[in-house]
């Protein structure tokens, strides 16, 4: 097995440290913030001293390719965006405290993202589209390294995908900005050109985002450990679990404690290394 180790600043001391620790045969630089240490001998306390070096670590087979996978499945919010779109209608609609404070309690899977979903839209009655435009102009931000792990994936021949629990309003854009090949999420029911504080449909929450998933799986011939997911929530823990490799992309605890990998200092870049490309 290949220990990658990542990190915003990784020092040489620790990666000796590290190599010694593991009892790796080698290191092997993949990029400034991603190093390989190659046939590592043991774990113990890996775990440990890279939590106290703010450094990202994975486990992984020498022979993962990236190659091998044929689909990448994202959440939108806090995993593909930095923001929480929903929080950032509402503070336009100077409500932001309200909403982000039920946002938290979802992704900490206090409450279920269906009664979760349901009071926050219901907050934003009477918000007009152009809110919406707003913040896909203004505010929507990529993750930090977003467009380089896509760029790679599809290089790879992988499918992309968005699954959010969010809007259908934003879901489409990300869609044709990014050029992905699918996308999922809830719809505002509109009326006058103002939201009217309900859903349209069956709720796409938890058990929701694992469907879709596992419907595009159908449509493309493919298999769960054909599939890469990644997120941030509780609501993303469906979605992982039904792919063959999941990814906890700076986290909660509970997502963490069930993925196959966590990303908790580096971006969606930090993805594509540990993957042979």
């Amino acid at each position: 097995m290949h220990l990658i180790i990542q990190g915003i600043e990784v020092e040489n001391y620790d990666l000796r440290s590290l190599a010694k620790l593991a009892s790796a045969d080698e290191i092997e630089k993949i990029s400034g913030q991603a190093f390989r240490l190659k046939n590592i001998k043991q774990q113990e306390g890996v775990s440990n001293y890279c939590n106290e070096a703010s450094l990202d670590y994975a486990i992984v087979r020498p022979d993962q390719n990236l190659s091998d996978y044929k689909l990448i499945a994202m959440d939108m919010d806090s995993t593909l965006l930095t923001i929480e779109s929903i929080d950032e209608i509402a503070d336009i609609h100077h409500i932001k405290q309200q909403v982000a404070e039920i946002t938290l309690k979802t992704m900490r899977g206090e409450i279920s993202f269906e009664e979760s979903l349901t009071k926050r839209t219901a907050l934003l009655r009477g918000v007009h589209i152009d809110a919406l435009q707003k913040v896909f102009d203004e505010r929507m931000q990529l993750s930090p390294g977003a467009e380089f792990m896509l760029k790679k994936a599809k290089a790879a021949g992988l499918k992309t995908m968005v699954i959010s629990g969010g809007f259908t309003f934003f879901t489409d854009r990300i869609k044709e900005k990014l050029q992905l090949d699918f996308a999922a999420a809830n719809t505002f029911e509109i009326q006058d050109n103002k939201l009217t504080g309900k859903v349209l449909g069956k709720i796409l929450g938890r058990e929701g985002k694992a469907e879709v998933l596992n419907d595009v799986c159908g449509k493309l011939g493919i298999t769960r450990d054909q599939v890469i997911a990644i997120g941030d929530g509780a609501n993303d823990l469906d979605m992982l679990a039904a792919a063959g490799v999941s990814i906890a992309y700076h986290a909660k605890p509970v997502v963490q404690q069930q993925a196959t990998y966590s990303l908790n200092y580096v971006g969606l870049d930090g993805v594509v290394n540990l993957f042979n490309q």
